[in-house]
This record gives structure tokens, sequence and C-alpha cells, in this order.
């Protein structure tokens, strides 16, 4: 029996993923406690994600207490985790992934197409924000930070008209009833790693890593390498407007990706099948480039938009 010390961010939502993880390893026959630590982006709640500009603002101070030796293991929503982990670092584990997809959540509308012209539409994400402008350019985008409960509260209050949230958060935290359609990749596609847990530990820790393998997921694994291959070669993040979904279809692995512009001028859209997670997500992300993602993304960079690297 192993005892383990666990990172977390302390919302609401990465305490229930950090308990998952500890409720699992419980049922192996380990102990383990839970060690909350403060993020850069938990202390910055304010200002829009895209304006902050700090990488892995999510996971830095959480890595550096792994790096120490103060944790043993941090649990992380994949789609904050950088592609580049700090030296010395690995992922363990991808558990089984939960619903990867973005939806719309309304009191008063049943869809995104319901929604009336000029209706507020609440989100931080560039990514979301990008789309949301290619699909209805009528509508207001306006920024939206806080917890999970947080955003649904505001939604509720008449402080807006819709939000766009992702799926597994509200699944995990049992406000599912919130949801009143689930958007399909052609329309919304989700950010890369989105509904993935990742479990990051020491890479010279064998003992650890061990005791993590029952929580690695093949298909979670593959899919979510192949998102991160291709953001990686972007070379961008949560907060750049790039969509990833990779899905297992009768053993071959199937891509699509997206880069677009912010004001939703542009949007380039690539899918392809192959079988090499990385060689896969590396090809879409070259085509998109050459295909005018490039020049969408130096544009977002020189108009001094922030980005950390990967919500």
């Amino acid at each position: 029996m192993a005892r383990l010390r666990i990172g977390s961010r302390g919302s609401q939502l990465a305490l229930w993923q950090a308990n998952h993880i500890r409720a699992l390893l419980g049922e192996r026959g380990h102990q383990a406690e839970i060690e909350i630590i403060t993020t850069t982006g938990d202390k910055i709640s304010d200002v829009a994600l895209a304006k902050v500009g700090t990488k892995g603002m999510f996971t830095k101070e959480i890595e550096e207490a792994l790096v120490e030796a103060r944790i043993d293991l941090a649990v992380h929503s994949l789609k904050d985790l950088p592609t580049e982990l700090p030296p010395g670092l690995e992922i363990a584990a991808v558990t089984v992934r939960a619903n990867p997809r973005d939806v719309f959540c309304a009191p008063h509308y049943k869809s995104l197409e319901d929604l009336p012209r000029g209706a507020r539409v609440g989100t931080s994400s560039l990514r979301r924000q990008a789309q949301l402008k290619v699909l209805r350019p009528d509508l207001q985008i306006h920024p939206l930070r806080g917890n999970v409960d947080t955003r649904v509260r505001k939604l509720e209050a008449g402080e807006f008209d819709a939000i766009i949230l992702a799926a597994a958060g509200l699944d995990r935290l049992g406000r599912a009833e919130v949801v009143k359609q689930v958007l399909p990749p052609g329309v919304m596609c989700p950010a890369a790693g989105q509904g993935a847990l990742g479990v990051e530990t020491r890479a010279g820790d064998v003992v650890t890593r061990e005791l993590l393998k029952f929580l690695d997921d093949s298909a979670a694994r593959a899919t979510t390498t192949c998102e991160r291959a291709l953001l990686k070669k972007l070379g961008g993040g949560c907060q750049v407007p790039i969509g990833a979904l990779a899905e297992v279809r009768q053993g071959i692995l199937h891509l699509e990706a997206i880069v677009a512009d912010p004001a939703g001028s542009q949007l380039i859209r690539e899918s392809r099948d192959g079988h090499d997670p990385i060689l896969l997500g590396e090809a879409v992300g070259e085509t998109l480039l050459e295909r005018g993602g490039e020049a969408i993304l130096e544009a977002v960079y020189s108009q001094g938009v922030a980005v950390p690297q990967q919500p």
C-alpha cells in the first residue's frame, strides 16, 4: 500500500478531479491526500485569459511542487497542460476521456440557432469566440471568467442570454441540466485535450509511475497525443483560436482541427485519418499552417494578444 500526495488547484472542478483519482487509487488499496496549490490563473480572475499571457498559468506552481518533491503526482485538466513539460516531468496516465465537446447553455433558448440577433453570449475563449463569430456574426460576445458554478450563476442571473462551456466539467459537477445543445465539432471544434485528465509525475519516479499505470487509457492517450501534437506544431495553446478533436474510428485515428481568426473573418478546417498519433497531428498542423493558419496566428500575436501555451 502506497501513501501518495496529490497536487491540485482548489477550484470545485479541480478538486472533483483530484478526488476522483484519489478514489480510484483507494480502490487499489493506496492512500492519498490532496494538497491544494494556488496557481497564477487562479489569482487572476477578472481578466480574459487571452490577455494574461502566462505560460502554464494553471499548472506552473503545481509542477514546481512536483519537481521539488512536495507532492508525488499532479492531476490536471489535460487542456490546461502545456504541450512541452518541464524537464524531469512526464504524463504518467491519461484517464478514460469524458465527453470532449462544448455545449450550449441557455435558460430560454434551445439551440445556438434559436438565439435572437444581438443576443449576449459569454465566453473568455478566443477559440469559442472565433467560431461563434463565423456562425453568428450578429451575436454580442462578452468575457466570462470564474469556475463552473460562477459562470452558470451569471447565466441564471440574466447577465447573458447563453454561455458556452465544456460538457465534461458540467457532467462532473452534476450541472448537466443547464445544457440545451451539445455542439458537434463541425460547429464548435473543442480544445485539444478537452475532457481528459492528465496525471503528471516525476520522470524518474518509477514506483509512482507503476502505481498509476492502471489509470492510463489507450484510446484517450492516442487521441490526446494526436491533438497535442497538432497544437505543438501550430505553436499555440488553448487561448489561441485553435480547435482539435481526434477520435478512434474502427481502429483508425480521425483528426479534425481548425484555426480561426478571432474576429470571425476566416476559419480554416482540416481533417485526416492516420495510425500514428504524433505524425497525424503534425501533418494536419502543417496543412493548416500552409492553408493560411500561419498568417492568422501571426496576426493574433502581433495584435498584442498575450497567449498562454495551452489551457
